[in-house]
């Protein structure tokens, strides 16, 4: 069977068997992709199975249930919660679904995905190729503790696809690694040359498409071999879950969905629900973000008081091509630096109205950040410049308010500073 034959399989739920077509807009894979037409008790939404063990009526039932001989076509259930739920695997054939996967596993978090992921698939002795510009955790995962397994990473600059492949050493090198979008600065990588080089040396590819979202973005399309995302961000949308997920070939997520019954990083049924629930809304939530965050991009570009903007859907950013041939739409983060210190842009901070001052992005509320001092507060100024984070830097993720509610509030706030 091949990946489009999975892909409408998954989506052929929603249309009878006789339907000509299969319908492969995002949206309506959000909402209906992977999803059985009929469900338990002939619910609309899928039911929160909640339970963690499952029960057997007599030992044959057990041993021809151990035997897969009672499986039928999707069958979710298992022995024990840790192994499988309805309800989570409900949510993982949407995900696989979204982004073009043929599988989908989900995790506790964004962090566990990443983690399960590398500790599952790497031996020791194993060296990485990851790119600079990324989330600080998975960088110091990768630097420090698979360090003490043995394993190495090489950090290169993003966008040096020369220094990449120097990079790679034959036989040793498993993985390459990197964000697209990154952050805070919204980098785009070339997927096309990742996975080209990946496919030349035989080396696994890894995307964080978080930013992204299959909405924007879906880099399995492109030849990647796993897409992770922090579901706690788009996929949920509205600030209140944490989960992760890593899509990908069949064959390669049994072998994590395996091995997180080992190391035990799994989603609970509620959770699975509001995610599955938010994502639905989430072709519409990303599609006003996209817009409301482009228009703040140009306004703040063309404001004598804001030294610079990254935003790949501007051309003064440096991946703009690489992001217009492979986005349908650029993102809902807007990072910039606003004209002054420290102190300055804290004052910028505190004077806007629409946005809460917190950590994470991609809810429907507006989030908004100096990288400085929410992340980076133990550092000093110059060790925050080593790491190319600098005081006046703002990361603004945008939700769905009103296009000209969230300008009038950033002209506002500039005007008093």
């Amino acid at each position: 069977m091949t990946l489009q034959d999975n892909i409408e399989k998954g989506l052929g739920a929603i249309v009878d068997e006789d339907s000509a077509t299969t319908p492969k807009g995002s949206s309506t894979r959000a909402v209906h992709g992977g999803t059985k037409r009929r469900k338990a008790f002939n619910s609309l939404n899928t039911p929160i199975v909640q339970t963690a063990t499952y029960t057997f009526g007599d030992t044959q039932e057990l041993i021809d249930f151990m035997e897969r001989k009672t499986w039928g076509d999707g069958d979710d259930r298992e022995e024990y919660g840790r192994y499988g739920n309805p309800t989570v695997s409900a949510v993982e054939r949407k995900l696989a679904a979204l982004d073009s996967g043929e599988d989908a596993v989900l995790y506790a978090s964004g962090m566990s995905a990443v983690t399960s992921l590398l500790l599952s698939v790497l031996p020791s002795g194993a060296h990485i190729v990851m790119t600079d510009d990324c989330y600080r955790r998975t960088r110091q995962f990768c630097l420090t503790f698979l360090k003490r397994l043995g394993i190495e990473t090489t950090v290169v600059h993003m966008g040096d696809y020369e220094a990449m492949e120097a990079a790679i050493i034959p036989k040793k090198t498993r993985f390459l690694i990197s964000e697209s979008p990154t952050n805070p600065y919204l980098r785009t990588a070339n997927l096309e040359q990742i996975a080209r080089l990946g496919k030349q040396y035989r080396v696994l590819t890894m995307i964080d498409s978080t930013f992204a979202t299959p909405i924007n973005q879906r880099p399995l399309e492109w030849g990647i071999d796993f897409v992770v995302h922090s579901a706690t961000k788009y996929l949920s949308g509205h600030n209140d879950l944490l989960a992760g997920v890593v899509t990908g070939r069949a064959d390669r997520i049994k072998g994590l969905r395996d091995a997180r019954g080992v190391l035990g990083g799994i989603v609970d049924p509620q959770n699975a629900y509001l995610l599955d629930r938010g994502i639905k809304t989430l072709g519409v939530r990303v599609g006003q973000q996209n817009k409301t965050a482009l228009a703040a991009a140009q306004f703040l570009e063309s404001h004598p008081r804001i030294e610079r903007v990254w935003y790949p859907g501007l051309e003064s950013h440096p991946d703009h091509a690489i992001a217009a041939a492979q986005m349908s739409g650029f993102g809902g983060v807007v990072s910039f630096e606003v004209a002054g210190d420290l102190k300055t842009t804290s004052r910028f901070i505190d004077r806007l109205k629409i946005p809460y001052i917190a950590p994470s992005l991609g809810g429907v509320e507006s989030l908004i950040e100096q990288p400085a001092l929410m992340s980076y507060y133990e550092k000093t100024t110059e060790e925050r410049l080593a790491l190319g984070i600098k005081d006046n830097l703002v990361r603004f993720a945008i939700g769905i308010e009103d296009t000209d509610d969230i300008l009038n509030d950033l002209e506002q706030a500039l005007a008093g500073i």
